[in-house]
């Protein structure tokens, strides 16, 4: 969906399509027409609206067009294998996998300059833009460490531990201010980070800019800042240790539900469950997305029969340290 307007890009998929996966319609929800009407070759993987772009994703390409009722083709750039369909759509770049597993490519809008970052040696899994585009957050197929790159200069800015065992990364997603990152995965976690910046761009974390944040101390805000890695205390500081020991961890985490919840169903639901879905990575019910509603504030949606919502708050705790603390939940189908 375009932002607030009335254009919402569709993609035939699901077990019963009403469009071909191969076509990408534009919807004029105001006047209930299609307004733009895109074929390819292949199976179109995702798709991203500016109100200038129409970037369309293809499992080897990545196709651009002007917004417009004759949309013009404005360049096409050639990925890696992509089914995820990885693709981050700023006010000023977008970003997407480059032509080797592991890479990310950031064009600039305004003048279609391509800068390549080697991020990973394996295939990427997840790619984030920070809301004010200064960053760019990805995760391997490996799932075991998050990076992070300023989009000005390519330079990495930090590295972020989930965790040492390999994992399959649901989402990564960047809270409004671009100070906290969070992350899921299979391991059935959510892990909140301070998302690193540039001196320049550091955002001030100071309460005033976070509002009424619940239980919030300048004091303990910022000694929770000063030590963010301290997982293994005094073994971090120790040299010829391993470097899982020195990693920067998450400040806070927190459980969530990735189960597929088919207790009670018929074995007719069971096995249709059980069926891959046409036109969705992995042919299983996307879990785990991350939206942030707040700076302070994160909803966990997954989709699928057992589809839910749950919600989660960082805080502060009295012990001046800070948690991801989960304030609710609620299935989509009314359980």
């Amino acid at each position: 969906m375009l932002d607030r307007a009335n254009y919402i890009a569709l993609v035939g998929g699901g077990r019963q399509p009403k469009f071909p996966q191969n076509k990408v319609i534009i919807w004029d929800d105001a006047k209930q027409i299609a307004a733009i009407t895109l074929e390819f070759r292949t199976s179109v993987i995702s798709v991203r609206l500016s109100r200038a772009r129409v970037i369309i994703v293809l499992l080897n390409s990545v196709h651009v067009y002007e917004f417009s009722i004759s949309p013009k083709k404005l360049a096409i750039y050639e990925t890696a294998d992509n089914p995820m369909g990885l693709l981050c759509l700023g006010t000023k770049v977008f970003v997407f996998p480059g032509r080797t597993p592991g890479q990310a490519q950031i064009v600039e809008l305004a003048t279609g300059n391509v800068s390549i970052i080697p991020a990973h040696t394996s295939p990427l899994r997840a790619l984030e833009l920070s809301p004010d585009g200064e960053v760019l957050a990805t995760a391997s197929n490996k799932g075991t460490l998050i990076r992070v790159f300023s989009t000005s200069n390519c330079s990495r800015l930090g590295e972020l531990r989930r965790g040492v065992d390999p994992a399959t990364i649901y989402s990564i997603g960047i809270s409004p201010d671009s100070s906290l990152l969070a992350v899921t995965s299979d391991k059935s976690t959510l892990h909140i980070f301070d998302l690193p910046h540039t001196a320049q761009a550091r955002p001030d974390r100071s309460v005033s800019s976070r509002g009424a944040r619940p239980g919030s101390s300048k004091s303990s805000l910022n000694s929770a800042e000063e030590a963010p890695s301290q997982k293994w205390g005094m073994l971090s500081k120790m040299p010829m240790l391993p470097r899982v020991f020195s990693d920067v961890y998450s400040f806070a985490s927190a459980r969530i539900e990735t189960d597929d919840g088919q207790e009670g169903w018929s074995d007719s639901s069971r096995n249709r469950a059980a069926e891959p879905i046409p036109g969705i990575h992995g042919g299983k019910p996307t879990k785990g997305v991350i939206g942030w509603l707040n700076d302070y504030t994160v909803l966990i949606i997954g989709a699928g029969r057992d589809g839910r919502w749950e919600k989660f708050v960082v805080a502060d705790g009295d012990d001046g340290k800070r948690y991801c603390i989960r304030q609710g939940w609620k299935r989509h189908l009314g359980g």
